[in-house]
């Protein structure tokens, strides 16, 4: 069985790259160039996918940057909110339509490939903020993937009802360079500790029981 794996170099997607791996799969990764502010997390993908021996290539998607405007993400002239993802304002970091067109470029990926599987690490803990990481957005865009080609490829979200604890628990039990992973969507060359990725960050190693090998600013 062949993956194609959305490789952010945070957290989660690193997880996923381990996970599929112990799985059986012959995985390959993908990591996607929008404009991000956080662009250190394309190199740490590199050095990831570097470690875990893997086919690593990165999409530059910085043409359609301009019409993904009003997050903190992709616009300077928006500040990347602070606190916990409950919080209202973390609404700025979304950006629009992006596990779209992330997919899509990986699910032309897997066709030309005849790869079985497109995988991305949406989980529990993204629903309330991120539409398109809820079951709905998977379930519909999976179909639309299955019927885009004469080869059939599926959409695999398999963290969809976990959350980031247990993300970090599955991540020690395999053995996965979570020390690697980047998470801070402020782009500096530490983690903030401040920002919503941040502080979901320390509180997924905490509720996992596991040490944080993050240094934070």
């Amino acid at each position: 069985m062949k993956a194609i794996v959305l490789l952010s170099g945070g957290l989660d997607s690193t997880v996923l790259l381990y996970h599929l791996m112990s799985q059986g799969y012959e995985a390959k990764a993908l990591s996607i160039d929008y404009g991000q502010r956080h662009r250190k997390e394309l190199e740490q993908a590199r050095a990831i996918a570097a470690l875990a021996g893997v086919e690593h290539r990165t999409a530059d998607l910085t043409g359609v940057t301009q019409f993904m405007q009003g997050s903190s993400q992709t616009s300077v002239d928006v500040d990347v909110p602070e606190g916990h993802y409950a919080d209202e304002n973390m609404k700025l970091t979304v950006v629009p339509n992006r596990n779209m067109l992330l997919l899509s470029v990986a699910a032309a990926w897997a066709i030309s490939t005849k790869a079985d599987v497109v995988a991305y690490a949406a989980h529990g803990g993204d629903h309330s903020i991120y539409p398109d990481c809820r079951k709905e957005f998977i379930e519909q865009l999976g179909k639309a993937i299955e019927i885009a080609d004469w080869h059939t490829t599926r959409l695999l979200a398999p963290f969809a009802e976990m959350t980031k604890g247990d993300i970090a628990k599955l991540g020690q039990a395999l053995r996965a360079p979570m020390e690697l992973t980047w998470s801070c969507y402020k782009g500096g060359e530490r983690h903030c500790g401040r920002c919503g990725t941040c502080v979901e960050r320390i509180e997924a190693f905490k509720l996992g029981g596991i040490k944080d090998p993050t240094v934070y600013a």
